[in-house]
């Protein structure tokens, strides 16, 4: 099953890039939605989000099971706030969704969600984490970097050679900005778009928004 569900990730099309940092953790991604083998249904999807003000999601699968997990991590964080009188760790947060994500696989469902999910944020002693939920449950702790989607081989390809462990975030930036170029120019289910928020103590911020526009040029000689 699980080779089933990571296949499953790699059809939807996407491309999904996060990494450890010396002073903090980087999320990116593009924006393009496929819909099917050849069909772009948007070319202005956000596929990595602020969910609130500590945390920072990145979504790879089905966009309604994505929007859904959404709202169901914003509104079960807050209610843990609220009983418990105090913020939930990231690491909290990741076991949520990791229990999330296991109980819908493994409900009879004519469309189960099939959904993997970066999580990235700070806690409230200012350390950052960075975790992987498969779509069947799994929970994975990122120490360097990953990435996910059917661009995943080439933005891989190219941080196995160029990430190192005491990158800063401003290096960050600029590496996964590269990575998705990358992605885009290679990977026909990605592009459009090139979302990038980075995590430090400093807190949350989006520091590139960018749409990548084609063009037709004259080919002259």
């Amino acid at each position: 099953m699980d080779k089933e569900l990571k296949d499953s990730i790699l059809k939807t099309g996407t491309s999904l890039v996060c990494l450890v940092c010396k002073d903090g953790v980087v999320m990116a991604s593009d924006r393009q939605v496929t819909g099917g083998s050849s069909l772009v249904i948007d070319k202005n999807f956000s596929k990595t989000n602020k969910i609130n003000d500590y945390l920072v999601v990145s979504w790879a699968g089905q966009v309604s099971g994505a929007q859904r997990l959404s709202k169901l991590i914003a509104a079960e964080l807050k209610l843990k706030e609220l009983r418990s009188k105090s913020r939930p760790t990231i690491q909290q947060a990741a076991n949520l969704v990791s229990s999330i994500a296991y109980s819908n696989i493994r409900q009879p469902s004519m469309v189960p969600d099939i959904v993997e999910t970066f999580i990235g944020g700070f806690n409230e002693d200012s350390s950052f984490e960075l975790y992987e939920i498969g779509p069947d449950g799994s929970l994975l702790k990122i120490k360097d970097y990953l990435a996910s989607g059917s661009g995943m081989p080439y933005i891989l390809g190219l941080l196995e050679r160029q990430y190192k462990k005491d990158l800063i975030v401003k290096e960050g930036v600029e590496l996964v900005i590269e990575a998705l170029k990358a992605s885009t120019q290679r990977d026909v289910y990605s592009g459009y778009g090139i979302d990038v928020f980075t995590i430090t103590k400093e807190g949350i911020k989006k520091v590139v928004e960018q749409q990548i526009i084609p063009e037709y040029v004259d080919d002259k000689k």
